[in-house]
């Protein structure tokens, strides 16, 4: 016989769990506000959720998380731990778009996993997570603001063209749109969507994609080719920064490509410092 459900090394959690896994998530509330975000939002619920969070269970204690939803997402995971994520996911099959978090885990991650779900469409190794606690050093864009609901259809192609750019594929490939088009406006329905809008065109855009433990993380960034080199993105990132501190958390978060220089060198401008490093997996 096997061993029971809730003595299992790893285990499907579910909102007995709360305590202990919020206890895990406040150990790095910045590296980990994304999962923390949906734990709080939704709890443990696969159904509520709409993903599985799985538990490496030591000695009776939870070591260790894996949100395993579109993204594959490892929270404080040393290698004993990876390790047994990766045979779970493997038995389970590849149900994720990428596997994203601190850039150890990922890698490990990865390495368990490629034999099984290779090759990836891209693999990015460094990504550095930046974080800003102090008001922005630079003055922000007077103009950017919350994006009104009715502004929805104006935003839609600034959304599309920064998700293409960065991910590399098209949001409305799979369904014209729909599922992507319903997720901006989700965004907008909470009020953590925001814009430079001008005769009905978006100079600039950025989200807050997860609020949880004093920490908020932006994502989304995104400047109109045309103005682009003339220090918009981050005046309008400094403007997300200071309405973010003001209406959710005093600590912003996100996290860069290495390769991405233009973006880098604007967030030091706007005051961001290094916290750590992340890594994705695309598929």
């Amino acid at each position: 016989m096997g061993l029971p459900l809730r003595s299992a090394p790893v285990r499907l959690l579910d909102d007995r769990d709360l305590p202990a896994v919020r206890q895990l998530l406040a150990r790095d509330p910045v590296t980990d506000v994304f999962v923390a975000s949906r734990v709080e939002a939704c709890g443990l619920d696969p159904w509520r959720l709409g993903a599985e969070i799985w538990g490496h269970i030591v000695d009776g204690r939870i070591a260790a998380l894996c949100y395993s939803g579109a993204n594959l997402w490892p929270v404080g995971a040393g290698p004993s731990s990876v390790k047994l994520f990766a045979e779970r996911a493997r038995r389970a099959g590849r149900r994720c778009s990428s596997i994203v978090g601190e850039a150890r885990s990922v890698a490990e991650l990865w390495r368990h996993l490629e034999p099984a779900w290779g090759p990836a469409r891209e693999v990015r190794g460094e990504q550095p997570l930046l974080v800003i606690d102090g008001p922005p050093l630079i003055r922000p864009d007077p103009g950017v603001r919350l994006v009104r609901p009715d502004e929805l259809d104006i935003l839609m192609p600034a959304s599309i063209a920064m998700f293409t750019e960065e991910i590399g594929v098209s949001p409305i490939l799979a369904d014209g749109g729909a599922l992507y088009r319903a997720r901006v406006a989700e965004f907008v329905g909470q009020r953590r969507s925001f814009a430079h809008i001008e005769d009905g065109r978006v100079l600039f855009k950025a989200e807050i994609g997860a609020i949880a433990g004093g920490v908020s993380q932006v994502q989304g960034v995104w400047v109109a080719p045309a103005l682009r080199g003339r220090g918009h993105g981050a005046a309008g990132t400094a403007s997300v920064v200071a309405l973010a501190q003001a209406m959710y958390a005093p600590v912003v978060s996100l996290y860069v490509n290495d390769f991405n220089t233009p973006a880098r060198v604007a967030y030091e401008r706007v005051g961001f410092q290094r916290a750590g490093t992340f890594a994705s997996v695309l598929f």
